[in-house]
């Protein structure tokens, strides 16, 4: 199958199988404070999120004003969409405070020793981590030690059980979103994005094109690149936010924007683990020769 088209029926897949699980609402359910109020409600039990009494009000109104913003961009000609899921009764500085840091997704990434720049559960350097694998002699899978999202003691006879081992790491040049495809041509790249701004919160399908900063603070994996059929150029990014948010766990950012350093910072801090032969040993700094643009 030609490249562009797998691209494009996975995505439409992902879209389909998100939409049926997807919360719906509409714009009647915004026309009155009691309408509001059901809404919320029905968005609970969706989502079966419990909220106390006492913090229940509060809340609400967290969940009123995002449910306004979220309507009022869909409303415009935007190549994304955002929809009500279930962060949609979280403040952007809660939400970014629980779900940003430089968070790399492995259970044994996150429990290498902590410094001022590795921070277990609370994100840590992707450069440190890759180090920290080299060092150990390796990872283990996720099927023998699934990340819970918590700090606690290290399993040790997991941990050791190495399934793949590393040689070190190579930086994709700053800054070069050309660089940048070229390595992700051949292999997934971890990158540091700004996850911060309402519309990555509530993300749920399309090319983001939204507005966000260069204060990289959410770590991620670049998996490919594409473009639409009218020609927008886009990375394909996977989170760590579950499956229920944007394309089935996955986002389309813009590529190729005028900025330097790429939409969110895209292009500001990557790197990738390289794993190296007898007779086939990379030289650091030197990205993967690229593959033709799908």
């Amino acid at each position: 199958m030609d490249p562009r088209k797998f691209v494009l029926v996975a995505i439409s897949v992902a879209l389909l199988l998100g939409l049926a699980r997807s919360f719906e609402y509409r714009a009647e359910d915004l026309t009155s404070e009691e309408k509001l109020w059901d809404l919320y409600e029905r968005w609970r039990s969706h989502h079966t999120v419990s909220r106390s009494l006492t913090e229940k009000q509060a809340r609400f109104n967290v969940f009123k004003e995002n449910v306004k913003h979220i309507h009022k961009v869909n409303q415009k000609d935007k190549p994304y969409k955002l929809k009500l899921n279930s962060f949609a009764d979280m403040t952007n500085h809660e939400f970014v405070k629980h779900f940003g840091g430089s968070k790399v997704s492995h259970y044994r990434m996150l429990h290498g020793p902590r410094s001022k720049d590795n921070h277990g559960c609370d994100g840590g350097m992707m450069e440190q981590a890759f180090q920290f694998i080299e060092q150990v002699g390796g990872l283990t899978t996720e099927t023998n030690y699934p990340y819970e999202a918590k700090d606690e003691s290290c399993n040790s006879a997991k941990l050791n059980a190495a399934a793949v081992q590393i040689d070190g790491y190579e930086m994709v040049p700053e800054n070069d979103e050309n660089a940048l495809m070229k390595a992700a041509a051949n292999q997934p790249i971890a990158i540091a994005i700004d996850a911060g701004g309402k519309d990555l919160q509530f993300y749920s399908e399309g090319v983001f094109t939204g507005d966000c900063g260069t204060e990289l603070n959410h770590g991620v994996a670049l998996v490919g690149y594409g473009s639409t059929l009218d020609g927008t150029k886009y990375w394909i990014v996977k989170n760590s936010w579950g499956t229920e948010w944007g394309e089935q766990g996955f986002i389309r950012m813009q590529r190729g924007v005028d900025a330097e350093e790429g939409i969110c910072g895209i292009a500001m801090d990557a790197c990738y683990p390289v794993k190296s032969t007898s007779t086939n040993k990379k030289k650091q700094g030197s990205p993967a020769a690229g593959k033709d643009e799908l």
